[in-house]
């Protein structure tokens, strides 16, 4: 009887141990069940390497999914958004808006969006007048609006105008209009030649189609320099 008990202790260990690192992981990330993890090897690299994996269970073992794919970020690189500026150590860049760095951090992505017409659930369809607000002095801070409802005055994105964003997702960015700590995050297609973006995720049509698909259920997108890895030991894939 003891070592049946015995037995079971050891069985259940690992378990209670997967679930308190689980716990102990960023939210969003804690409770994800899919992840498309992009990795640049420095924080001033403009390209990085993006995989996708899922798992059964927050407690469970993360398995790949696909890739890895090259994409490209940031210009100048990355820079810890706002809300996970507690893992930057010292000299690491906090991201502002403009200054062309990808945020290393862990978001929920949302909507696919694109200049076609689709089925899908919670679809944005990008049309004439489509605009990502990035004016800190504006209340719409880091939101899809049209300029039927925040005017020309406001600066922002016209996502019609940009061919890049005839088909992508959303990313769920915190919003901190008093920092100005970023704003208009999105997976987008890669501009052939392109040295980099102004802060957001590119990558060719295909694999944009291919994390839409993916992503249809949730899902998020975490961004982490390699150097950076160590600081999530248990929370990512090895």
């Amino acid at each position: 009887m003891r070592s049946g008990l015995l037995a079971m202790a050891l069985i259940a260990a690992p378990v209670a141990s997967s679930a308190a690192i689980a716990q102990s992981c960023p939210a969003p990330l804690a409770q994800a069940r899919r992840l498309v993890l992009v990795v640049p090897d420095t924080m001033t690299n403009s390209t990085a390497t993006l995989r996708r994996f899922t798992r059964s269970a927050p407690v469970a073992e993360w398995q790949a999914d696909g890739g890895p794919v090259s994409a490209l970020i940031g210009r100048k690189g990355t820079a810890w958004s706002h809300t996970f500026r507690n893992f930057a150590t010292a000299g690491e860049p906090i991201k502002v808006d403009g200054d062309k760095r990808a945020p290393a951090g862990f978001f929920a992505i949302g909507r696919s969006f694109g200049f076609a017409p689709a089925r899908r659930a919670h679809y944005l369809h990008v049309e004439e007048g489509v605009t990502c607000v990035d004016d800190p002095s504006s209340p719409a801070y880091n939101t899809i609006s049209t300029r039927a409802q925040v005017g020309w005055q406001v600066h922002g994105e016209n996502m019609w105008r940009v061919p890049e964003y005839r088909r992508g997702l959303l990313v769920e960015y915190p919003t901190n209009r008093a920092a100005k700590a970023g704003s208009c995050i999105f997976i987008h297609v890669r501009k052939p030649g392109a040295p980099g973006t102004a802060g957001c995720v590119a990558l060719p049509e295909p694999e944009v189609e291919r994390l839409q698909n993916f992503s249809v259920n949730g899902a998020v997108l975490a961004v982490v320099p390699r150097p950076a890895l160590g600081r999530f030991k248990g929370c990512l894939p090895q």
